[in-house]
């Protein structure tokens, strides 16, 4: 990112590959697990495609509303399931955090015809200086929360439904489906994703 076509295409490969992973999810695993992952997987394919270089391929002006009408749809979606908390808060918050950066993004917004593209350089792209530095302190913390999960010794998949910072399905990054380490590297890399993306703000 920041001009770095290289860092951008691995950043799009990382949330591709998060992205189909999630998606082998769905396929498993109780209702609840399975809506987990389709959130999952929808936000892991939305970054990937907002982390194209654009010296390669520059979006239409319109593909950034389609970014913030489809998260904030999903949004809407997840407000419900967050205020029981768990890591549906987390998805509200993820959801949110794209609409964010669609509008912050947009043409209209940047005065760049497209040039703010979030795999192209966008540091002028702009923003709420506070809104972004706290969605920068956020996803910090649940990376770090996530790279302890994965920790030798430290146990991933206890009881269901724990809160945001517990280490269960709803915690930083834990998980009861397939296989737990997996589904917590997965988390992880998105949110390293979505850390670097804000980051370009």
């Amino acid at each position: 990112m920041h001009g770095e076509a290289l860092a951008g295409w691995l950043l799009v490969v990382l949330c591709a590959v998060s992205g189909a992973y999630c998606l082998l999810r769905t396929r498993t695993g109780t209702p609840r697990e399975r809506r987990t992952a389709r959130s999952e997987a929808l936000m892991g394919f939305g970054m990937a495609a907002m982390a194209v270089p654009a010296a390669v391929l520059s979006p239409p002006d319109w593909a950034w509303a389609v970014y913030a009408v489809l998260f904030g749809g999903a949004a809407l979606r997840a407000l419900r399931p967050a205020l029981r908390g768990g890591h549906h808060l987390h998805h509200l918050v993820g959801s949110l955090a794209m609409v964010y950066m669609a509008v912050v993004m947009a043409p209209a917004v940047t005065g760049s015809g497209g040039g703010g593209h979030a795999g192209h350089g966008a540091a002028g792209a702009g923003g709420i200086p506070v809104l972004t530095g706290v969605l920068l302190l956020y996803y910090a913390f649940y990376v770090l929360g996530s790279a302890g999960r994965l920790l030798p010794g430290t146990a991933i998949a206890p009881a269901a439904g724990a809160g945001v910072g517990g280490p269960g399905t709803g915690g930083f990054g834990g998980g009861t489906e397939g296989r737990p380490e997996l589904t917590t590297a997965c988390r992880l890399t998105m949110g390293l994703g979505m850390f670097a993306m804000l980051l370009t703000l």
